[in-house]
Formats: C-alpha cells, structure tokens, sequence
C-alpha cells in the first residue's frame, strides 16, 4: 500500500482532471442569452434615453437573478457530484498479496487488475493471462468486437464483452492512449418528455405575445406615442412571456428528488429520469435478483437411461465453472461437492455458456481421449446428442413436469467426442422474494403494470407469474407477439437482445416503459426505455446506460422513484399552470390597458421587477409539499394551455375590474395607477400558487414551510416598497389593505372554479 501511495503521488489519480470554467465565467454566462440579452436591450434603450436610475434598477435586479441562478445551479451540481462519487466503477486490484475491490480513480501503473464480462476496463492494461472480447465501439467506431490475449492492450473504457483476464496498468488517466478514463455518469442529450412539453408550450405563449406586440407597435405609430419607450414595453411583453426561472427551478427540484433517492437507495445517474418515472405506466422486470430472491439452489435431478444421479450431477458440475461467477455453475458445483469429494479430471478446455448457443461445455482427459460434459437448453443439447424422437418427447414431459413447480430445467450430456449421450435433466429453483408481489401489486395500485421477461422456459415463467400475481399470459418475444405486447404479462425464452424489442414494441404501442437489467447485453434496452433501472448486482456497462441504479434487491427502489417522480412531476405541474395563467393574463392585461386608456398601464422598471418578484416565489415550488397522484402522468399540451386560458380569463376580468374601480375610488395619478397595477399582478401569482398547487380545494394540504416564507416575504418586500415610495410612486395603505382582501377573495373563486375546469378538462 505505502508504493501504491508513493506511485499515486508520482502519477495522479486515475482520472481526467475536471476543469470547470472559473466562478465569475460561470456567473457572467447567466447575463448570456435570449432573455438577458433582451433585458439588457431595455437597459441600453433606457441609457439612451437619459433615464439613468431606471437603467440602474434594472441592471440590479439582471443581476440578482443571475446570482441566483449561479447559487441555484452550483447546488444542483454538488447534488450530481456526490451521486457521481457513490457511483464510481470499481476495479479488481491485486495488492499487498490479496484481490480487493477498489474504486478505479486509486489504480497507479504497476497495480494487478483482473477484468471479466460486463466491466469497463479501468485504465491501460497489458495483459498476461486470459482471453477477452473487447468493445471497443466508444472509443475507436468499431462496432465489431475485438479479441485481446497474453502481450495485447486492453485499453481505457472498452467494455469486456466475454472472457475475463488479469494485466498490468500501463498508464492511467491523461496518459491513457484516448487520454480520458471510463465516464460512468453520462448526460443525456435528448430533452424528457416535460422540458419537450414546455418548450412547446413556451413557443406558444412567444407567438401569441408577439402578435400583442404588433398590435402595440400598430396602436403607438396610429396615436403618435414614443418609439423608444413602445420598443421598452415591446421587449418587456417578450419577456413576461419566457420562464426565466424554469432552468433553475427545473435543475432544482429534479437534483432535490436525486438526493432524496439516494439516502433511499436508488442513485440517480441522468437527471430527467426522476420526471421520466411519473409517467412510466409499464415496467419490464428482469426476473433473477429482482423478483427472485437470486439464491439458486438444485432442486430436482431427473436421471435418463442407465444414469443414476450421482453421474448426472457430476457431468452437470464438470460443465460449469467457478471462474464464471455464473448463478447456475456456483448452484450446481456446490451441490457436487457437497455430494462427491472425488476429485475432477485433467481439464483441457472450456467454454463458458453463451446466449447464442444456449449451453457451456468442458472437455477433459480421460483414458486419453478427450471427454465431453455439456449443459444447457434441452433443444440445444438434444441437438448435440442426435437425440431421437422418443427421447425427445421423454424429455420434454420431464420437463413440463419440472417447470410446473416454477424449477429452471437444464439438459445434461456426456460422453466421448462424436458419442455424446444424454444423462438427464436437473431442476434449479429460485424462490420468489418474500416481498415482490405485495410490490408488484403496490406498482399496481399506482396505474404501472409489471411484465416479466426471462429466459425461462414458458412452463417455467408461467408457475413463478402465477405465484407473484403477474397474470398467466405468457409470450415469446417474437415479431407476431410483439405487434400487441399489452396482450402478454410474462416474456419467456427471452434472449437479451430480444429486451431491446421488448421495449420498442411497447414504445411503439404508446407506453411509457421502463426496463430493469444487470448485464452488459441489457444496456440497449436499458438505454431505449423512458427510465432505464440497472438493479442492485447490475455490470458498470448496465449501471452506464440506465437513468437509475438500485442499491438494494428487489423492486422497492422502483416504488420508490416512482413516488418521487410524480412528487417532482405535480411541482413542475404547479409552476407551469402558474407560468402560463399569469403570462396570458399579464400580457393581455398590459395590452388592453394601452387601448384603454391610452397610455403605459405600469411602467418598464415595474414590469422587471414583477418578473423577479414572482420568480423569486415560483423557485420554491420546487421544494414545495405536494401530494402526488396514484397514476401515470402525461404532458398533455393542449389541455394544460386550455385550462390555463379559462383561469386566465377570469383572473383577466378581475383585474380590469379592480384597475377601473381603483381609479375612480382613490383618485390616484399616472403613477400611482402604475404602483397599484404592480401590486395587483404580484400578489394575483401569489394566490395562483396556492391555487393550482393541488388538484383539491385550496387550504385541504397545507404548503411547504419555504414556499409559505418565500411568499410572505415578497408579498412584504412589495407591500413595504409601494407604501415607502421606494423605486414606485406611493400609495395609500388602505388601497394595500384593499388589494389584498380583494385577491384573497378571489382566490376562492379562481379555486371553485379551478375544479370545474380541471374536471372538465381533465
């Protein structure tokens, strides 16, 4: 240990060393865009009209919003970054004289390292002994695998297809040959299904904003008003209509619920994931160590012909291996031993159980000649012994009787090169988990429908669905099953490329999916799901490409993103009611006011400062208590904007009401009309919060400790500025007191009429 420090002294760590840009860069790049380049259009426009204190106020509060911003996202970073180090690939190291598991970052050059199926290799490896089949395809484009033995490299982030071997790290981090080591937390590009929802919606309220501000332009050339400040007011209607605090709130809430998950055992690897699971309405689970409790023991031997049933578990424990960590060989090599102390033949090869072929196989010296043991699907094993027909409908009633009790049947052989005969058939149960189908009907109850795949066969799947209450429709994943997959509860004899088309058939079919898996053939379907779940004993390769990791057994983890999911889901929900009821009415309200009375309604300085004073509220939905529904959650575009333009229509009338009545009982100027505009709008976003942040009526769940001080706080900050006369005209306290009263009445209203609508609507 003490060279190993000298040599991580001498080379670094084995890492690409991460240079984020510096804090002030990070900070200017938030005055960086379409709405801060808007905001600073208004400013300069004010500049040059010598209104120099206007300019200033609205440099500030551009300012403020960008700390914010800056603080908001450094969190969120910190969030990912501690989830990132729970998630770091381990690496197998030969030190000291023992095989530990350390996390990869710590190899020096020097280190022993032994990689099999499923790893990413760690670091430049030279190796000495064994036999791999590399994919290369991330870092080379090669999408064919390639073979690597004793003398070749095995290079930083190529996946371990089959085999495994030992070598020596050659060089770590920078100084790998593709200069970089293995990223286990990747960042997805495609946005989800909310930010693509948004996004539309946004696009919406753009147009329709710019059509008002063309009608503006055409009202102000007609009476003659002044250029500069129509193009003010023009930018500012713009911007009233872009969510200036939705990367932050989004960021947010979403980085949030990944720390909650991660005390809870599920560790968030692509952030979009956490919204993903609220709209998941079917789950594909992998069967062994997710539902099952993945401790496999022999549960049955079936000798055929003159065997007995010594011979039958010797030939099935000479076909199985240790080295392949493979469930099946560790079941069956332990019930030989606990059996038969005798020690095995001089083996001369063997080849591990692949998919493709459907069995392993050893060859031994025996008498010298070389003996065969083989194991694996009957179909495949009766083919290699030339079975007939008798014995071919011998072993498949053997089997149906030994997959009636939910036991996974292997077919056994043995015998000379070219005179192979078969021995048997063996039973290996893997009970199902003591609490997976109480979770599978919680999964259920919450509108998410469970499917099995496995590689069993259908007698075998169809005894284990039964006793986890799966249903008793089982299927094979061909292409005429898959053309209607809400037709099968359990997919048998299931390759692990066939997950892949699994997934698509039910994308295809309008599901929402989400895929378990734990090898590296299950990161396609892992990578094509909604939410992809790499469980609790998942490959780094699968652990890779899912948007969630399960530290624990069995589907809890499941229950419980799922919760969180709609928990984040009902808080955006809330955020975007707001947004998009307060711009149409925000914006229709300025418009028909300059139609009305023939001049600004509230002035540009205000306008900013409405933006900022309702941001500063609507962050904090992201924090907020919320009460998730028990069903899957769908962004519904054209709904959500129909609903928003009822409410908005009515919180419209309201306001226009009040401004009319406000003029003519308190006899206010210009300027004090433009305060009392400012006040009605901000404390009109605080009633819309509380109003649109449940389904239920308004005060049935009580709100968050900080959504409730942050509302308190800016309804004071505003009520103290407009009664001060600080940055507004003032106003007399009794129109503040008014106010107030008023919109809380209305609140009640908007909320009678919040649930005709929304039941309506849907």
């Amino acid at each position: 240990m003490a060279e190993a420090a000298r040599r991580a002294q001498r080379f670094g760590a084995n890492a690409i060393e991460d240079r984020p840009p510096a804090w002030w860069r990070r900070l200017l790049l938030k005055l960086w865009g379409p709405v801060p380049w808007m905001l600073e259009a208004v400013i300069a426009l004010q500049l040059l009209l010598h209104r120099e204190q206007e300019a200033l106020v609205i440099l500030f509060l551009l300012g403020f919003n960008a700390v914010v911003a800056f603080l908001q996202e450094g969190r969120a970073q910190d969030a990912l970054a501690l989830l990132r180090r729970q998630l770091q690939v381990q690496a197998r190291v030969l030190r000291d004289g023992r095989w530990s598991r350390l996390p990869a970052v710590q190899l020096v050059p020097g280190d022993i390292v032994h990689v099999r199926a499923g790893d990413l290799v760690p670091a430049d490896l030279l190796l000495f002994d064994g036999l791999l089949a590399l994919d290369q395809s991330a870092l080379t484009g090669e999408s064919l695998p390639v073979e690597a033995g004793p003398g070749a490299l095995a290079y930083t982030g190529s996946v371990v297809r089959q085999g495994e071997a030992s070598g020596e790290v050659g060089a770590t981090g920078a100084a790998t040959r593709f200069g970089r080591t293995a990223e286990l937390v990747r960042s997805a590009s495609a946005p989800s299904h909310m930010q693509r929802t948004i996004l539309s919606i946004v696009e919406r309220l753009v147009v329709f904003d710019l059509l008002l501000v063309l009608l503006v332009v055409l009202y102000a050339l007609v009476h003659g008003l002044s250029l500069a400040d129509t193009a003010v007011f023009a930018l500012l209607l713009l911007v009233a209509s872009v969510p200036v605090a939705l990367p932050a709130t989004y960021t947010l809430a979403t980085a949030i619920a990944a720390v909650q998950l991660a005390r809870r055992g599920v560790l968030v690897t692509h952030l979009p994931a956490v919204e993903e699971a609220a709209a998941m309405d079917t789950l594909v689970s992998d069967k062994t160590g997710t539902l099952t409790r993945n401790a496999l023991s022999l549960a049955a031997l079936r000798p055929l012909g003159d065997a007995d049933e010594a011979a039958l578990l010797r030939a099935a424990a000479l076909a199985s291996d240790d080295a392949s960590q493979d469930p099946l060989d560790l079941a069956i090599l332990e019930a030989w031993r606990a059996r038969d102390a005798a020690p095995p033949p001089v083996r001369g090869a063997f080849q591990a159980f692949d998919p493709a072929t459907r069995f392993s196989e050893g060859v031994y010296q025996v008498d010298g000649i070389d003996w065969h043991a083989m194991k694996g699907a009957s179909g495949a094993v009766l083919q290699r012994c030339g079975a007939d027909a008798v014995q071919r409908e011998l072993v498949a009633r053997v089997e149906r009787e030994l997959a009636a009790d939910g036991a996974r049947v292997l077919a056994v052989a043995a015998g000379a090169s070219g005179a192979m005969r078969l021995v048997g058939l063996l039973g290996l149960a893997d009970p199902p988990r003591d609490d997976a189908a109480e979770l599978i009907g919680r999964l259920r109850e919450l509108g998410v429908r469970v499917c099995m795949a496995t590689g069993d066969a259908l007698e075998t799947a169809r005894a284990i669905g039964a006793r986890l209450g799966l249903g008793s429709r089982v299927c094979a994943a061909s292409e005429a099953e898959l053309r209607h997959p809400e037709r099968c509860d359990i997919y048998a004899r299931v390759l692990p490329q066939d997950k892949h088309a699994i997934v698509r058939a039910l994308q295809d079919a309008g599901h929402v999916t989400g895929m378990t898996g734990d090898g590296v053939n299950d990161a396609p379907a892992l990578r094509q799901a909604e939410l992809g779940i790499a469980v609790a004993s998942a490959t780094d390769v699968a652990k890779a490409a899912a948007g969630v990791v399960l530290t624990d057994p069995g589907l809890a983890g499941v229950l419980t993103v799922v919760g969180v999911g709609r928990e984040v889901h009902r808080r955006m929900l809330t955020y975007l009611l707001n947004k998009v009821v307060k711009t149409l009415e925000i914006v229709v309200f300025l418009t028909v006011g300059l139609w009305l009375t023939g001049g600004f309604v509230i002035s540009a300085r205000l306008i900013v400062l409405l933006l900022f004073a309702n941001d500063f509220v609507t962050m904090s939905i992201a924090v907020d208590r919320v009460r998730p529904v028990g069903r899957p959650q769908r962004w519904r575009a054209a709904q959500l904007v129909g609903a928003c333009a009822m409410l908005s229509v009515l919180s419209l009338g309201m306001s226009l009401l009040l401004y009319f009545w406000s003029r003519a009982h308190f006899a206010l100027d210009a300027a004090q009309m433009q305060t009392m505009v400012f006040l009605l709008l901000v404390l009109g976003t605080q009633a819309n919060v509380y109003v649109l942040r449940d389904d239920g009526r308004l005060g049935r769940f009580a709100p968050g400790r900080l959504l409730v001080a942050a509302s308190l706080a800016d309804v004071l900050v505003v009520c103290l500025l407009a009664l001060s006369g600080t940055l507004m005209a003032a106003v007399p306290w009794q129109l503040v007191v008014t106010l107030i009263g008023v919109v809380l009445l209305f609140a009640m209203l908007l909320d009678q009429a919040k649930l005709l609508v929304f039941a309506r609507i849907g």
